[in-house]
């Protein structure tokens, strides 16, 4: 049957989409929300309203999947440019040195950017995309899914059913009511605990910059991210794990600010205008399902988006990872397990990244090898040096923009350039 259904309208719903309406004759997206028909937030994406990084890789996808995009943003308010001219990257305590590294960033609210997304699709020859439609369940014969039951009892027939209903995937027991194992499960717990406000944007602010990302230390498990949006705004997030929550109050938020690992964003906090209600969210793990680990599974079936892996929120891989995994749809096969393995594919270079930079921080539970060991040890010498060398810098960005695998952060030069620096970690900072 020429016709797939989407379950989520999620951005790997919509972007899944958008990949295979050139596959399908008819695309039908389900969405339990009452979708929006403005740029706002929606209840199914509580993570809306705090900070959200669109890497280059990512913002690079969702150009070849809806050419103009980008443009039609910035319209709209979105700022591009290249992300190391004029962004603050502190890791390991230190910034990472300026330059150019030819990779273009987007600064955009996800409520602008999902909108446009969904406007977008929407719009495309043979999808349509259905709110306040909650699915049930499956549709299936022996060895294939055929189709979705809907909660009013409707149901429909479908050539390929794709889960990218996020976090609350069903698929694991769907599949196990279909006499299938469902995948293994591999989990994180990381705690983390988000708070958020906003602030007016002035000529001036940071000298010009448009954004501050600050990670965690060993030291200072506390990170925090400053981005100029659309409206001459900012959105500020902090972020502490292992149960730790930044007040929401001011004082407290401006307080919180000072206890992360660079002055940067409590510089911003104290000269800017707060504006908007503050607002909290917790993410406590970080889930990977390993359905690429599967080999029994049905035809017609595939699972997308957080409904397969759902990362650490403060790494922004999220949006990205959900566009090449949408792009992974254009292939011509298919098939479960042929997709499983491109997603693994896709997936394991961003979870590596993730998992690896938890686990180095304490109150995180995971089981720590010495790979994991050896490799953090290696990343607070590459960061010192990185601080005084804009070519690792950039090639560290590179890696972070999902360009380029993180073995390139070992290869012959950068360890040559790492280790003649002589650059030592930084000084641990009072928490």
């Amino acid at each position: 049957m020429d016709h797939a259904v989407i379950i989520g309208a999620s951005m790997a719903g919509l972007l899944s989409a958008a990949a295979l309406h050139r596959r399908f004759a008819r695309v039908t997206v389900l969405d339990r929300d009452t979708l929006p028909t403005l740029d706002t937030h929606r209840r199914g994406t509580a993570q809306s309203r705090h900070a959200h990084g669109l890497l280059a890789r990512g913002r690079e996808i969702m150009e070849e999947l809806l050419p103009g995009l980008t443009a039609e943003l910035v319209t709209h308010g979105a700022t591009r440019g290249d992300l190391q001219e004029r962004t603050r990257w502190v890791h390991a305590g230190r910034a990472l040195a300026r330059g150019t590294s030819g990779l273009e960033g987007l600064l955009v609210s996800r409520p602008l950017l999902e909108g446009e997304i969904r406007r977008r699709v929407s719009e495309l020859p043979g999808v349509e995309v259905r709110s306040g439609q909650v699915v049930t369940g499956l549709l299936s014969e022996p060895g294939r899914v055929t189709g979705v039951r809907l909660a009013t009892g409707e149901t429909l027939a479908a050539g390929l059913v794709l889960d990218a209903s996020g976090r609350g995937s069903r698929a694991p027991e769907w599949l196990a009511a279909l006499g299938y194992d469902p995948p293994e499960e591999e989990r994180v717990t990381i705690g983390l605990r988000y708070g958020t406000r906003e602030f007016r944007r002035r000529e001036g602010d940071l000298d010009g910059d448009l954004a501050v990302i600050i990670a965690p230390t060993v030291e200072t498990p506390r990170a925090g991210v400053g981005l100029a949006l659309e409206d001459e705004r900012w959105i500020v997030t902090m972020a502490g794990y292992a149960g730790e929550e930044p007040p929401l109050d001011l004082p407290g938020f401006t307080a919180y600010a000072t206890r992360l690992p660079s002055p940067d964003l409590h510089e911003l906090i104290m000269a800017a205008e707060p504006i908007g209600e503050p607002r909290g969210y917790r993410t406590p793990a970080s889930v990977r399902r390993r359905y690429e680990r599967l080999d029994r599974f049905p035809e017609g079936l595939l699972v997308t988006g957080d409904a397969i892996c759902s990362f650490n929120p403060l790494y922004g891989q999220g949006m990205s990872v959900a566009a090449l995994e949408a792009r992974a749809l254009l292939d011509p096969d298919l098939r479960p397990q042929a997709f499983y393995r491109r997603a693994g594919a896709v997936l394991d270079a961003p979870w590596d990244i993730v998992v690896g930079g938890d686990l180095r921080l304490p109150g995180v539970e995971g089981k720590v090898t010495p790979r994991v060991r050896m490799v953090n040890a290696y990343l607070e010498r590459f960061h010192a040096a990185a601080h005084h060398d804009p070519g690792l810098a950039q090639r560290f960005l590179r890696v972070a923009n999902l360009i380029d695998p993180p073995p390139a952060l070992l290869s012959p030069a950068a360890l040559l350039r790492v280790f003649r620096s002589g650059a030592r970690p930084a000084e641990p900072a009072l928490a």
